[in-house]
C-alpha cells in the first residue's frame, strides 16, 4: 500500500512538485498490462476518427473569423456572419455536421458568461440494468456505492487540472468535465484536454456539438449559486476559458454512440485541442499541471484502486462542486465483441461524464479512463479502457495538432 502524492497541486505562480493535498487516499498500485482494445484508427483523412482544425489561418473572413474557417463554414452552406450572430442554433439535420473531417468551433467571445455556465445542465446518459448485464461472463458483481466527497479549495491548488466543459446541444446548453493531459510532443507546454466523447458528439443519431470550451478549476472556491452572482472572474474561471480548436473522438463512437443505453461505450472518449480566449500561454503552463495519460489499458483485477474527479450536475448535485469517488474497480462487459470498460462504486451523476480517472503508475499519477455511463439510481460509474484505439486517437492530436 502506498500513499498517493497529489499530482493536481500546484503553487501559487510556479509549478511545484507533487504535495499531499487534493489526492489525499491510499490506493494499492499494481500494474499489469492485458490486451488493449481493438478499436478503429483515426487519422487525417477524413475517417472517422477525428476531427479537422476549427479555428485556425490568416486573414479575416465573414463575421470576423479567419479566412480559411469561413470558407469551410461556407462550403457546407453556413453563412458565417448568420452564425456568429446566432445561426448556430439551428439544428435542423442537413445542418448539423456529423463527419469527422466536418468539425467547427468557432469562437464566439462572451458566450459563457458566468450566468449561461451556472444554467447549463448536465447531458444525462444513463445505462439500463438489462444492458449492464449483457456478459455476465466477464462482468464482476455490481459494486457497492461510494459516496462522492467534495474537493478540497482552492481548485487551483488541489486538482488544477480538473475543469468543466460546456458546449451547446439541440436540448440547450450542456456541462461535462474535463482533465488537463501532457502531450508527449509538447513537454511543458500541452493543449490537450481528455474528456468523453458524448461530451463533444451525439453519436449515431446526431453530430458535432458547438461552442465546447473548457474552464479549468472551475469555481476555485467552491461558491453557492448566489455568491457566484457576484464573484470575480478569476474565481469562476481561475486560468480564463479555454475554446477547442480541434477535437478527436472514436470512429465507434461517431457510428454506434447513443444517448442512453450501453451502445459506443466502451469507446466513449475524446481528446481536445484548445486555445485561451485571451493570451497565448499554453494550457498547461498556464494551469502549471498535466497528467500523463496510461494506454496499457491494465485488468481491473490487477488494480488496487481508481480515483474519478468531476463536477456531478444532476441532483442532488449542483455542477458547482467539483467531486471525487476512490474505489477498487471491477469489470462491465456491455458486449463480448467488444472491451471491457471499468467500473467503480460512486455516487456522482451527470456533468461528471468525461472527468478523468486516475491511478498511479511507477509513482506517477496518470489518467486512465474517464467517466462514460451510469445507472439512473446513481450508484456507480463506467469508463472505456484505453488502449491501443485512444492511443491513436492521442498520438493523433499530439502529432497534428498538439504544437499549434
Amino acid at each position: 500500500m502506498r500513499s498517493i502524492r497529489a499530482p493536481f497541486a500546484r503553487g501559487r505562480g510556479r509549478r511545484t512538485a507533487l504535495a499531499v493535498t487534493g489526492l489525499a487516499a491510499t490506493l494499492a498500485l499494481t500494474s499489469t498490462a492485458c490486451g488493449p482494445s481493438d478499436d478503429k484508427a483515426s487519422d487525417t483523412s477524413g475517417s472517422s476518427g477525428t476531427s479537422q482544425g476549427a479555428d485556425k489561418g490568416s486573414g479575416s473572413g465573414g463575421g470576423g473569423l479567419p479566412a480559411d474557417l469561413t470558407d469551410r463554414l461556407k462550403e457546407h452552406g453556413i453563412d458565417p456572419d448568420k452564425w456568429k450572430d446566432g445561426a448556430w442554433k439551428d439544428w435542423s439535420k442537413d445542418d448539423w455536421l456529423r463527419e469527422a473531417k466536418d468539425f467547427v468551433n468557432p469562437v464566439i467571445e462572451g458566450l459563457w458568461k458566468p450566468e449561461r455556465m451556472r444554467k447549463a445542465k448536465d447531458p444525462n446518459k444513463t445505462i439500463a440494468a438489462k444492458d449492464a448485464a449483457a456478459d455476465q461472463g466477464a462482468t464482476d458483481p455490481e459494486p457497492q456505492p461510494v459516496q462522492a466527497k467534495p474537493e478540497k479549495t482552492p481548485y487551483h491548488e488541489n486538482a488544477a487540472p480538473v475543469g468543466k466543459i460546456f458546449f451547446d446541444s439541440p436540448e440547450g446548453s450542456m456541462v461535462c468535465s474535463g482533465t488537463v493531459v501532457k502531450d508527449p510532443r509538447n513537454p511543458g507546454k500541452s493543449n490537450l484536454v481528455w474528456t468523453a466523447g458524448h461530451c463533444v458528439h451525439a453519436g449515431a443519431q446526431g453530430g458535432w456539438y458547438r461552442n465546447i470550451t473548457f474552464v479549468p478549476a472551475y469555481n476555485d472556491l467552491n461558491k453557492s449559486e448566489a455568491e457566484l452572482s457576484n464573484a470575480a472572474p478569476q474565481e469562476i474561471a481561475p486560468y480564463g476559458q479555454w475554446w477547442a480548436d480541434w477535437v478527436s473522438t472514436s470512429g465507434e463512437w461517431i457510428d454506434r454512440g447513443a444517448a442512453s443505453g450501453g451502445a459506443g461505450a466502451p469507446y466513449d472518449y475524446a481528446v481536445m485541442h484548445v486555445k485561451p480566449q485571451q493570451g497565448s500561454k499554453s494550457l498547461e503552463e498556464t494551469v502549471g499541471n498535466a497528467l500523463g495519460v496510461d494506454f496499457s489499458a491494465p485488468s481491473a483485477r490487477s488494480v488496487g484502486s481508481m480515483g474519478a474527479w468531476g463536477y456531478p450536475a444532476a441532483p442532488p448535485f449542483n455542477g458547482l462542486t467539483m467531486h471525487k469517488c476512490i474505489d477498487k474497480p471491477g469489470r462491465l462487459s456491455l458486449d463480448p465483441t467488444q472491451p471491457t470498460m471499468f467500473r467503480i462504486g460512486c455516487t456522482m451523476t451527470g456533468g461528471s461524464s468525461g472527468g478523468g480517472w486516475f491511478r498511479v503508475v511507477n509513482d506517477e499519477t496518470k489518467l486512465v479512463s474517464n467517466t462514460s455511463i451510469g445507472p439512473a439510481q446513481n450508484t456507480w460509474l463506467a469508463g472505456p479502457q484505453l488502449g491501443s484505439g485512444a492511443k491513436r486517437v492521442f498520438d493523433m492530436m499530439s502529432e497534428k495538432y498538439g504544437a499549434q
